[in-house]
């Protein structure tokens, strides 16, 4: 079997999980916090049995998409007012507890709860850096690079930001939650500061995600056209070669 086959095959796997990594990132484009998904290439098969066939040799020379990676690329800050809007600038993540345990978020467009927490706007309780929730007294609320809290200068809390190693695969879950692995090491950042009355907005430039995704849906078609052909190819060699054997 002519190992363009196999070319097409693994080009239209590829295309087509990164159109749908394309399609996700465009329809986030505005949402705070978010980070952007990235494709990643592998072989199509991985093991020893798969690499002893013809056929898994033959498809292992072309790669396909192996996974996606979040992207680390800064989103733009953007000026807001609130004094309890917060962005990060650097590669620290706020911390939240959420129904599901504690995950991590660039998106900081919080506000006090009723309660008098500091809440996200599903109402998350949003964690200190010693991991416990944040109430908020009344009064003029100042939030330093650091991530302290004040009021009137008394310094009341100090709102965590955490950091994971540089190799760390966060799990998405939703457009701007994510879970740290297990034994991920998780330290304070050294080079990340807080900006008070801003929010990180999505690290997705919308142009550019447009024409990712048609250039997906392009090459997705190509492959589609390709497998066509060879479906054809292989149809009219069985009905003209076989009756000869």
């Amino acid at each position: 079997m002519d190992s363009g086959y196999y070319a097409a095959v693994s080009g239209l796997v590829a295309r087509t999980q990164a159109f749908d990594t394309a399609a996700a990132n465009l329809a986030n484009g505005q949402t705070p916090g978010y980070r952007a998904e990235r494709a990643y290439f592998r072989s199509f098969l991985l093991d020893s049995e798969s690499e002893a066939s013809q056929i898994g040799r033959a498809i292992n020379q072309y790669g396909v998409v192996g996974g996606d990676r979040l992207s680390s690329v800064q989103g733009p800050l953007q000026r807001t007012g609130n004094p309890l809007d917060l962005g990060i600038e650097g590669e620290g993540f706020f911390a939240i507890q959420t129904r599901n345990g504690i995950r991590y978020t660039r998106a900081g467009d919080f506000h006090r709860s009723q309660s008098g927490l500091l809440v996200t706007q599903a109402g998350e309780p949003v964690l200190s850096q010693t991991l416990q929730s944040i109430a908020v007294p009344p009064g003029e609320i100042a939030v330093g690079a650091s991530g302290a809290m004040s009021v009137d200068g008394a310094v009341f809390a100090e709102v965590g930001m955490f950091e994971f190693a540089k190799d760390t695969q966060l799990n998405a879950e939703g457009a701007n939650r994510y879970a740290a692995p297990d034994r991920a090491a998780i330290t304070k950042p050294r080079d990340s500061m807080i900006h008070q009355g801003e929010v990180e907005g999505a690290n997705e430039d919308v142009i550019q995600g447009s024409l990712d995704l048609l250039l997906m849906q392009r090459q997705t078609e190509m492959m589609q056209k390709a497998l066509t052909v060879f479906h054809t190819e292989f149809n009219k060699t069985a009905s003209e070669e076989l009756p000869r054997v």
